[in-house]
C-alpha cells in the first residue's frame, strides 16, 4: 500500500493511492497518516480502495507522514560516499539530527538560505517508525517499521563543515527535508537492502547507487538507535546517501536558484524540486 498526505501545507489530509495511481481520500477513516494510525497499517489491506472518494485535480503532496518527533540521519553510511568525502568508514553508525521544521513535501522547492554558496543534494532511503521501539533486537526490527519513503537530505556544506559545532545546522534549514511522495508499507518491499536510488540535477544524473552498499542496514539501524532513545510512531530515519553529491565533485558543484532536482528510489516513487533563493 502507498499512503500519502495531500493539500496545503499544515492542513494536509490523509490519502492512499489506488491501482490506477489515483489519490483516494482517507479522511473519513483516519485523521492523519501519523501516530497510532501507523502502528497497524495492515488493517487497510482488505479495504476496497475504489469505494473511497477520488481526489480531483493535482493537489500538492505533503510529507508522507505527519507528527514526526525525531528526524534522525545516518552519516557516511555508504562506503563509496565516505571515500568521496575523504572520510573513513565509521566503526558504528554516525547519528545526527535534522530539525523537524525542515520537513516538507516531495515536490516543495529547495530553499537556498541567504548567503549560501554550498547547498547540496542527497537522495536517501527513509525508514518510518510505526510502533514505539526501545531496546529492539535486530531480528525483530522490521516489526517496528511502518514503511519506507524517498528523502532528499538537502545540506549546506559550509554550515555543516566549515562552522564550529555539529552537522545539524547544515542540515536543518527550511525545506531541507523533502519526504515522500508515499509511505510504502514494508510488505511491498521485498528487500530494503536491494533498492536502486538515483538523483538528477538539471537532467544530468549525478547519483546512481544501490542500498546494497549501505554499511549499516535498516534492521541494524532500527535496533541500534533504539538502544539510545525510544523511537516513536512517525519518527524518520534517513539512512545515508550513495556517492555523487555535489561536494564530492572536483571541483565541487552546488545548487543555485533555478536548478531542478529530480530523485527516486525503486518502488517508492519520485520527487522533483526547483531551487529558489530565500527571501
Amino acid at each position: 500500500m502507498k499512503f500519502l498526505r495531500y493539500g496545503p501545507r499544515g492542513s494536509e489530509k490523509p490519502g492512499i493511492l489506488d491501482k490506477d495511481a489515483n489519490i483516494r481520500d482517507l479522511s473519513g477513516l483516519v485523521s492523519d497518516i501519523a501516530g497510532e494510525t501507523l502502528a497497524d497499517l495492515s488493517r487497510f489491506a482488505d479495504l476496497n480502495v475504489e469505494t473511497l472518494p477520488i481526489v480531483e485535480g493535482d493537489p500538492r503532496l505533503g510529507a508522507c507522514v505527519g507528527g514526526t518527533g525525531k528526524f534522525m540521519c545516518i552519516g557516511l553510511n555508504y562506503a563509496d560516499h565516505a571515500a568521496e568525502s575523504g572520510m573513513a568508514v565509521p566503526s558504528e553508525p554516525v547519528l545526527f539530527m535534522k530539525a523537524t521544521s525542515a520537513i516538507c513535501g516531495p515536490n516543495d522547492p529547495i530553499i537556498i538560505p541567504r548567503g549560501s554558496e554550498k547547498t547540496d543534494w542527497e537522495v536517501e532511503l527513509g525508514v518510518i517508525i510505526g510502533k514505539r521501539a526501545k531496546y529492539v533486537d535486530e531480528a525483530d526490527a522490521m516489526d517496528y517499521v511502518a514503511g519506507f519513503c524517498v528523502i532528499n537530505d538537502v545540506s549546506e556544506r559550509a554550515y555543516q563543515m566549515e562552522h564550529e559545532g555539529q552537522w545539524t545546522k547544515g542540515k536543518s534549514c527550511d525545506n531541507f527535508g523533502q519526504t515522500g511522495p508515499y509511505l510504502v508499507t514494508s510488505d511491498e518491499i521485498d528487500d530494503p537492502q536491494n533498492l536502486g536510488l538515483w538523483l538528477k540535477v538539471n537532467g544530468e544524473q549525478v547519483q546512481n547507487g544501490t542500498t546494497k552498499t549501505m554499511v549499516y542496514g535498516v534492521k541494524h539501524l532500527v535496533a541500534y538507535l533504539s538502544k539510545f532513545m525510544t523511537l516513536e510512531p512517525g519518527d524518520i530515519i534517513s539512512t545515508g546517501t550513495p556517492p555523487g553529491v555535489g561536494h564530492g565533485f572536483k571541483p565541487p558543484r552546488y545548487l543555485k536558484a533555478g536548478d531542478v532536482v529530480e530523485l527516486g528510489i525503486d518502488g517508492l516513487g519520485e520527487q522533483r524540486q526547483t531551487c529558489v533563493a530565500d527571501a
